[in-house]
């Protein structure tokens, strides 16, 4: 009776709250006596198991089994297990020093000295001495054909946490003989008799270098050389470079600074040229940015080069890019690449008689405009014991060095190197294009070889040929470890054509021609037996296929060469 009242009042109470909500809104104030209190009703909890309503039930049939244990007789009887042990190489013995001494036919001498004296943990002081001689006798010779080589150097290393240095000293000697007499003169006895075709070259360095590990300063290097010669020739040349190197945005910025200074002065005038003073300052810098994005890689830079003829106080200014590029477009086993690069080169007489002994002590010196060098190859692996390099490239020169025969003028002159028996230097401004190419072999550990070859097409703006120059050169390596005690080793190469000029000059009828000197092959191997870890011997041959081959217009190499020594290596 209380609900139905209670509903009927609520009823009420809502339809009268309706009816009242459609007038217009007044301005009545309502109070909350209390605030809405919320509750929630209890809810059942559905069962986990539901109940079965099957009307059709099935018992299971109890099951009844024995398990029967038979005995089996076995005689195998386990042992305990073992690890395996790896074999280890013993490492190999390195020692300090070593003595090498070998001699051949031809009177042929080498001989070789090293030592590394170790001062503390950090530094090291290290002596070294070559020599290489040859008391000549070629048939067919008129004059003296030996020559020799000999040279000594010091140096003394230091290696820290920080950083590494070395400095160096040394000194050569070096003889050789003007013998490249012209075939198709017809000297007298008397003549050749009075010709003393020796030349000795003199040369003393000092120089030094550092690295610093952990800092912008990445290294610098540092030599002075002093050569001269038996016809007082003099020359003094001071070559420094520095690299820094500056992280930026994750990129890598690195900086080259040159500095290149030679003065000299030839001691001889030959044909109213020689006996002249030369200087040349050159001064570089060279930026670049390293950009590396996954498989590809960009060097930008550019090379600024300012270039001063001392004695002729002449300046110039050059600029030189240094431009490379390369993607691994099939990982390591095809990356094509491409570059063009320049740069200002210092030619010096040092460099010139390490190139060409023969030489006269008048011969001119001037820098050399590689104008650009623009590229294009591709390098890789075939297999994991097979790479490849293949490049083809046009270069442009200025100023490019040459040497070529000078003239038969020992009717006008009684010079020792004026019978057609020595080069000169000439520069001409010469465009190359070049195709090579690189193969590379690694059998196995045992067995390495390598084959080479690049090809030289030229063209020159006054002078007749690329004087000397030759349009092949081919060469192949191999070293083969045959078991612990022996190794062998050969090394082939082929030199194509090569173009030099035939001139006489005397005081009635001049000649002038163009020659042409034959390729050449060549064939060396070697041989050698260890005993033990310090004393092994060997035995070399040179021109096995005693080819009679020119070098140089007129200057025959020697033939079939044998010789064998021994090397001793210890420790003090």
């Amino acid at each position: 009776m209380f609900s139905i009242k209670r509903c009927l009042f609520l009823s009420s109470f809502l339809i009268s709250g309706v009816l009242f909500a459609q007038d217009p809104i007044g301005s009545e104030t309502v109070t909350v006596i209390k605030p809405y209190t919320p509750t929630v009703e209890d809810a059942n909890k559905i069962k986990q198991t539901p109940v079965e309503s099957d009307s059709v039930r099935t018992e299971k049939k109890p099951v009844q089994y024995r398990i029967f244990s038979v005995p089996v007789a076995s005689t195998f009887t386990p042992s305990k297990g073992r690890a395996t042990t790896v074999e280890r190489e013993r490492p190999i013995k390195v020692y300090d020093n070593y003595a090498s001494l070998g001699f051949g036919n031809y009177g042929n001498l080498l001989a070789e000295f090293y030592s590394n004296l170790e001062v503390n943990r950090s530094d090291n002081f290290g002596i070294y001495l070559d020599h290489n001689s040859s008391q000549g006798g070629i048939d067919g010779i008129a004059l003296d054909d030996k020559f020799y080589d000999t040279e000594l150097n010091l140096s003394y290393n230091s290696k820290t946490r920080n950083l590494g240095w070395k400095t160096e000293v040394g000194a050569q000697h070096q003889l050789f003989n003007w013998y490249g007499l012209p075939e198709q003169a017809n000297f007298s006895d008397q003549q050749i008799a009075a010709i003393d075709p020796s030349q000795n070259y003199f040369s003393a360095y000092a120089g030094g270098e550092i690295e610093l590990y952990d800092s912008f300063f990445d290294n610098a290097r540092a030599k002075f050389r002093h050569t001269g010669d038996s016809y007082s020739t003099s020359e003094n040349h001071f070559d420094a470079r520095g690299t820094f190197e500056v992280n930026i945005a994750d990129e890598l910025i690195t900086t080259n600074i040159y500095t290149d200074i030679v003065q000299g002065q030839m001691g001889e005038e030959f044909l109213g040229f020689g006996n002249y003073e030369y200087a040349f300052m050159n001064f570089g810098i060279n930026p670049s940015l390293l950009i590396l994005r996954d498989d590809l890689t960009i060097n930008l830079g550019a090379a600024f080069f300012y270039s001063q003829d001392v004695e002729n106080s002449d300046g110039n200014f050059y600029i030189y890019p240094k431009v490379t590029a390369s993607y691994r477009l099939g990982g390591d086993y095809f990356t094509p690449y491409a570059g063009l690069e320049g740069g200002l080169q210092q030619n010096t007489y040092y460099r010139f008689i390490q190139e060409n002994p023969f030489v006269s002590p008048s011969i001119e010196i001037r820098p050399t405009d590689n104008e650009y060098n623009a590229y294009v190859g591709a390098k890789g692996k075939l297999s994991n014991s097979i790479s490849y390099n293949f490049k083809t490239g046009y270069e442009s020169q200025f100023n490019k060095a040459m040497f070529k025969r000078n003239p038969q003028a020992n009717s006008l002159t009684s010079e020792n190197y004026a019978y057609g028996n020595s080069f000169e230097v000439v520069y001409d401004d010469v465009k190359t294009l070049s195709v090579a190419g690189e193969v590379n072999v690694d059998v196995n550990r045992n067995f390495r070889l390598g084959v080479n070859a690049e090809y030289f097409n030229y063209s020159t703006t006054d002078e007749v040929e690329a004087w000397n120059l030759p349009d092949l050169k081919a060469s192949l390596n191999a070293d083969y470890q045959i078991n612990e005690k022996w190794y062998t080793g050969a090394n082939l190469f082929y030199v194509g054509e090569r173009f030099d000029q035939e001139r006489i000059v005397n005081a009635t009828q001049p000649t002038l021609g163009t020659i042409t000197i034959d390729s050449y092959f060549d064939v060396n191997a070697h041989l050698g037996y260890r005993f033990n870890e310090r004393l092994s011997i060997f035995a070399k041959g040179s021109n096995l296929l005693n080819n009679d081959y020119q070098r140089w217009t007129n200057f025959r190499v020697q033939g079939l060469q044998l010789l064998a020594g021994a090397t001793y290596k210890f420790d003090f």
